[in-house]
């Protein structure tokens, strides 16, 4: 069960992977790379500070700490568990892939990208439920999807990436609630 599993999940990655163009290049590097989105995650702050006012330790102490727990449960516990080689370094794919840019690490699963990403996305869609966190969902969706586009995912690495960003976000999210009702009880 398991082998056809990952024969689709490479057969899905293989046509993914091969529909890129010379104008998506760009635009997908730039969708990866984590230090151009500090602007963003600057504004989301100051976007919590005007939601909450001298209130902004809860949320702001609850997103560091989903997207502490969406990297360390990929890097640190997936990735060298299931060792799972990235496209990019798996010899059997070869020629068959389009790689862009530089193929980091050995390891894939899960994707790490995917999880902070939908971690982040996910904490505002359940706080706020607004246009501006459904565009933040479509946000992630492109940043995840870039790592297959790329080279350095499979899908199945994007899917269980973000389902741990959306649990960890939901589970966190709703531990904040909890405890910020229990603090205004007392």
């Amino acid at each position: 069960m398991l082998e056809w599993v990952l024969e689709l999940d490479e057969k899905i990655f293989l046509t993914l992977n091969g529909l890129g163009s010379p104008y998506l290049d760009t635009f997908m590097i730039w969708m990866s790379d984590k230090y151009l989105w500090i602007p963003l995650y600057l504004y989301l702050i100051f976007r919590l500070y005007q939601q909450e006012g001298k209130k902004l330790l809860w949320p702001l102490i609850t997103l560091i700490i989903v997207i502490i727990c969406t990297d360390q449960t990929t890097a640190g516990f997936m990735k060298p568990y299931f060792e799972r080689l990235r496209p990019c370094k798996d010899p059997d794919l070869g020629d068959l892939i389009v790689i862009i840019g530089e193929c980091r690490g050995k390891f894939g699963f899960a994707s790490g990208h995917a999880a902070n990403s939908f971690g982040l996305a996910a904490f505002f869609y359940f706080k706020e439920r607004s246009f501006f966190s459904k565009g933040l969902l479509l946000w992630a969706a492109v940043v995840s999807y870039s790592r297959v586009y790329l080279g350095v995912h499979y899908p199945a690495d994007i899917l269980v990436g973000t389902l741990v960003g959306v649990f960890w976000a939901y589970a966190l999210y709703t531990m904040m609630k909890f405890f910020r009702l229990r603090a205004k009880a007392y």
